[in-house]
Order: structure tokens, then sequence, then C-alpha cells
């Protein structure tokens, strides 16, 4: 038995749910490529909508090649069915395409705790771990295609960081 079985429980649905809650369920979706970052704060949750019954939540990928996508429509799904709600859509949308202005300030702080440069430019870039101004790119694709890979010129450390789209 689910906890929404529970007897003195309500049954959560894709008719009962709020935009509220709706939206806090997709927003809780963690990237399957940045473990610490949600969807959310990466800025790729355009917009969750309840309408006549249905969810339909609309994402948009860092780069139009993203092979984590389609992971990240099975979890958002899968999101919703913990809590008894089936049938989510999820849609993506390319236009406007994503931006690095659109990580959220606390995934940007979440990104450099964990070794990743939000910079929104490469003039703009400095090394997550020492602040230096100075790093070098050594390979134009990282650990995933949406980032690069660059080395500190100060403390030496390798580290990736989102490249401007």
């Amino acid at each position: 038995m689910g906890a929404a079985e529970l007897p003195g429980s309500e049954m959560v649905t894709a008719a009962t749910i709020s935009i509220v809650t709706a939206r806090k369920v997709a927003a809780s979706v963690v990237d399957p490529e940045i473990p610490v970052l949600t969807i959310d704060d990466l800025g790729i949750l355009r917009s969750v909508v309840v309408d006549e019954g249905r969810v339909i939540v609309t994402i948009t990928p860092t780069y139009s090649g993203c092979p984590a996508m389609g992971q990240m429509e099975d979890d958002i799904v899968t999101a919703f069915e913990r809590i008894g709600v089936e049938g989510v859509e999820v849609v993506t949308v390319h236009f406007p395409a994503w931006s690095t202005d659109w990580i959220s300030e606390d995934g940007q702080r979440k990104l450099r705790q964990f070794g990743i440069a939000p910079a929104v430019s490469e003039q703009d870039l400095t090394c997550p771990r020492c602040d230096a101004s100075t790093p070098t790119m050594i390979a134009r694709f990282g650990s995933t295609a949406c980032k690069a890979l660059m080395v500190c010129s100060s403390c030496g450390e390798p580290f990736d960081f989102f490249k401007p789209f």
C-alpha cells in the first residue's frame, strides 16, 4: 500500500493536484548528469501547467543534442507517479535556447561547490576552487558536451564549465 492509499490520506491525482504542488514536484527532479542540481536550479524547467486533469511539464535542453533529456523526462514522470499522479506529459521546447543565464543563484553556488564553473562567458570565468581568473581551456568538450574542460593556471586543478550558448 502506497502512502497515498493509507487511511486518512487523500489520493493525489492529476485532477486534484494543485499548481503549487505540481511545480514543487517537477522542480525537485535532479539533473542526471549533475546530481547536485535540480532541473529548476539549472533553469531547464520552463513551466508546469495543471489543466483539466492533466499535468504538462515543459523543459528546455542545455543544448539540442543533450543525451540526458530522455532520462529527465522519465524522472519527471516518475516523480509524479510516486505521489499518485499518472499520465504527466513532458514537452521539450528548443526556443528560446537555454542559456547559462538561466542557472539560478542557488544553482551557481551548488555548481561551484561541486567543482564546475557557472560562468556566463569565458571572460568572466574563474576557478571554482581558488577563484583565480586565468584558467585555460584544454578541451572544448568536458564531461558532457554542454561543458568545456578547463585547467586553473593558479592551482592547477582541472574543472568543467558550462559553455555559454
